[in-house]
């Protein structure tokens, strides 16, 4: 069954004829969604490994946190459900759930990060800052993957094999995710370099 389909007879969430198949589809749904989860989870700690492998190429720049930085993680935050979209297509029960997916890349990925900020680079941070950490970057990376996630579609993959050209509307909601992502982190760095945010 491709992305977004309808059931086939050969989908473990179709209606079993008998009570042992009812059970069986139950735990395949179960262990179905358990394991697309874990792969968003594991998507979420890689795409944190490949956004400080880029950030570090790109060499600090001022610019990093304001464009690279929200282009290169927009990007890379979901990498568990495009493995998903590859490899298990049966497991996106729809574009919500495939946004739903993305949104736990971006919340394990947020969750990663501020252990960073308030563990790594951050020396004795204030309770503030803390909370801070734990908070609204979270929400905001975990909104952003959402929106991202929802333009990851059959469509998506066709044009990664090279059948089509990159969807409108994926392309539009990495343009709006990536713009807020860049639109935060450029209120964020301002707030720093102003002295707002002294840590």
């Amino acid at each position: 069954m491709s992305v977004y389909g309808k059931p086939s007879s050969a989908d473990p969430y179709a209606r079993p004829a008998t009570a042992a198949g009812a059970a069986r589809s139950i735990l395949g749904a179960v262990a179905g969604h358990l394991f697309a989860l874990s792969i968003a989870v594991v998507g979420g700690v890689l795409g944190v490994v490949g956004a400080v492998i880029g950030e570090l190429r790109a060499g600090g720049l001022i610019l990093l946190p304001i464009l690279g930085a929200p282009i290169v993680e927009e990007m890379l935050k979901p990498v568990g459900v495009y493995i998903l979209l590859a490899r298990w297509p049966r497991l996106l029960r729809g574009r919500l759930h495939t946004a739903l997916l993305a949104a736990v890349s971006g919340l394990v990925f947020g969750l990663i990060e501020a252990l960073a900020y308030v563990h790594v680079y951050v020396s004795d941070p204030p309770d503030w800052f803390v909370t801070y950490r734990f908070t609204i970057p979270i929400a905001f990376h975990t909104m952003a993957s959402f929106i991202v996630g929802l333009g990851i579609t059959q469509g998506l993959l066709a044009w990664a094999k090279g059948e089509s050209p990159f969807p409108k509307a994926s392309r539009n909601l990495y343009i709006v995710a990536i713009g807020l992502h860049a639109v935060f982190n450029t209120v964020a760095v301002g707030l720093a370099l102003s002295g707002v945010f002294d840590v």
